[in-house]
């Protein structure tokens, strides 16, 4: 059987198609170049040459007398924005909405933007009423966010509380149990223990094991002369989360040592250290041990703790121990700087982290007031797990 030879024909064929083609392309690129402005090739030109001010306001030409260039205007409104001038940004998407030949997706975006702006600026009132009108259109879970994080600011939490519970998202039942706790803590201040209280209810209803609540019901309960139903309150957490314990410790210890129960706190404290090591709870422990019981009670404490859990502070507090047996004044001397430049380490690096920015802290928050976070902060010490033996 001969071969066909017909399909070598269509090579040379499918080459002239390749050549047409990309001759027509190149032409279509050439055409489009040239109908761009001489700003736009002005503008590449500082930015190449390390002049970012003088390439936005060649930018600004460009988007003033083109009116395709949408992505440019907003590309440039948030750059404004992000550079704090919010004015500037303002301005030009209160521009962007006044043009009448917007699409409507691309008006929306506009207004978003615009609210940001105003945001930005502080100026929560216009930004509210933006987001408000946002939240009927196909930008309402961006509208919603923002409008959650407008409450917070203005710690309304009562509207916080409506938004976040049109939330889809399953972390919202955590964040709305703060919100009641915010609002439990502002009434506490007033010494309105029953709403106080009823705040408190709810945020248990909606999140069963908020340990903030918890701490919160325990003060309410000192405050109202009920210590029993404080410490009552406080155990509880070691069943919701054991690691929240440390930040009750010393409250706990203190309110059953007004009931002549130190013995009994100091016993549950011990238990709670090594069910739960932790760098709070040994430095509680050691201090209250030192107190009731001696130097070298809390000298043993402290070093069967380092055995089983080495850490800079536990090193820390054997030396501060060692120190109350050390009679030679040389070697006191010794260990007594040792202390010094190891209690100066273990000060720099215990802190508190959030684990959702990074964001370090000497003391414990339940919000991060770096990225806002709820319940980011971890209640152990970075120490713990970043400067081990």
């Amino acid at each position: 059987m001969e071969p066909d030879y017909w399909y070598l024909l269509l090579i040379p064929l499918f080459f002239a198609l390749g050549w047409i083609a990309a001759r027509v392309d190149i032409h279509h690129v050439m055409r489009e170049s040239r109908e761009l402005p001489r700003s736009y090739f002005q503008g590449l030109n500082f930015l190449l040459n390390e002049q970012p001010d003088k390439a936005i306001d060649a930018f600004l030409e460009v988007a003033r007398h083109d009116t395709q260039t949408m992505e440019l205007n907003f590309a440039l409104g948030g750059l404004f924005r992000r550079r704090g001038e919010t004015e500037r940004a303002i301005r030009m998407h209160q521009s962007l909405i006044e043009r009448e030949d917007l699409g409507k997706e691309i008006h929306l975006q506009a207004l978003l933007e615009l609210g940001q702006d105003y945001l930005k600026a502080g100026l929560l009132d216009r930004a509210e009423k933006i987001f408000a009108k946002l939240k009927a259109s196909s930008l309402k879970e961006e509208a919603e966010k923002q409008l959650l994080e407008i409450y917070q600011m203005e710690k309304a939490w009562e509207k916080a509380i409506q938004i976040a519970g049109e939330s889809a998202d399953p972390c919202s039942d955590k964040v709305i149990a703060q919100f009641y706790c915010e609002m439990a803590e502002r009434e506490l201040a007033r010494s309105s223990f029953a709403l106080a209280n009823e705040h408190l209810e709810k945020a248990r209803g909606v999140h069963r094991q908020c340990v903030r609540a918890s701490i919160l019901a325990g003060e309410i309960a000192v405050r109202q002369n009920a210590p029993d139903t404080a410490i009552a309150f406080w155990q509880e957490i070691e069943r919701q989360n054991p690691a929240y314990l440390s930040l009750i410790a010393h409250r706990l210890f203190e309110v059953c040592r007004q009931q002549s129960r130190q013995d009994e706190a100091l016993s549950l404290l011990r238990a709670w250290l090594e069910n739960y090591p932790s760098l709070d709870l040994l430095d509680c422990v050691y201090q209250l041990e030192q107190v009731a019981s001696g130097n070298e009670a809390a000298y043993q404490l402290v070093r069967t703790e380092l055995k089983r859990n080495p850490t800079l502070l536990g090193l820390e507090k054997l030396i501060d121990a060692r120190l109350h047996f050390m009679i030679d004044p040389e070697r006191r001397d010794d260990l007594e700087l040792s202390r010094v430049i190891l209690q100066g380490h273990t000060q720099r690096l215990a802190r508190y982290h959030c684990e959702q920015c990074g964001f370090r802290a000497r003391q414990f928050y339940w919000r991060c007031p770096a990225c806002g976070g709820w319940e980011t902060y971890p209640p152990r010490r970075v120490a713990e797990s970043d400067v081990s033996l």
